[in-house]
């Protein structure tokens, strides 16, 4: 039976850019459906494997103004299994603050970590050990994690974890959904994975949220 992945859209602050890069990366591996701010239907989550908020921008704050009609819905839907990615601003709301889907764990901004390579909120890339190579990926102001017990999948250029998984729970602070158009300056150009962080994100999700490891990427 093919996989379900309900994915939220409120731009800018999960941005309409980031939705299509995540439709763009994911798409191989689940039908994918939209829901925004508007309360959805009645059983709505009933047939997602996977629920995804993306990055944008923002203020995390805006949370309970954008989610307050769905929060219940979300909620019972991981208490009964349901599995949750974030990226970015997804990533962010994950923590106690906001869903608190974690176990003593915190997100935090990375560009205020100490030692950290990046000291204020812009696009840029960061340099990413990834499942053991270096990649350059997409950064704009995202999350590191603190505290807790999870395995790390990536780690920044100071050690502090990029990627992390912890039990349903998959959070990523880059963009690997990024597309060509996010690369325009000129010092960014030679820097566009030609869509190969779209495919390490749909085997992140393969082998860590829907536990599909057999699953044909590309």
């Amino acid at each position: 039976m093919q996989k379900s992945i309900a994915l939220f859209i409120h731009h800018p602050t999960c941005s309409t850019d980031s939705v299509n890069g995540v439709i763009a990366a994911l798409s191989p591996l689940a039908r994918i459906k939209l829901f925004t701010r508007h309360k959805v239907q009645q059983g709505f989550f009933d047939d997602v494997d996977l629920v995804v908020f993306p990055g944008g921008d923002g203020e995390a704050t805006v949370f309970r103004n954008l989610l307050k009609l769905n929060i219940p819905d979300l909620r019972a839907y991981m208490q009964r299994g349901g599995r949750y990615l974030g990226i970015c601003m997804g990533a962010y709301w994950a923590d106690a603050y906001y869903f608190n889907f974690l176990k003593n764990t915190r997100c935090v901004q990375y560009i205020k970590r100490p030692r950290s390579d990046i000291r204020s909120s812009y696009g840029t890339t960061a340099p990413v050990q990834w499942r053991g190579q270096l990649q350059r990926m997409y950064f704009y102001d995202g999350p590191t994690f603190v505290n807790g017990h999870f395995e790390t999948l990536a780690t920044y250029a100071n050690g502090d974890p990029m990627a992390i998984v912890q039990g349903a729970v998959g959070l990523v602070g880059c963009h690997l959904e990024s597309q060509a158009h996010w690369y325009t300056k000129k010092y960014m150009q030679p820097q566009w994975h030609a869509n190969e962080h779209h495919v390490l994100l749909a085997q992140f999700v393969a082998d860590y949220l829907l536990q599909s490891r057999q699953i044909p990427l590309f």
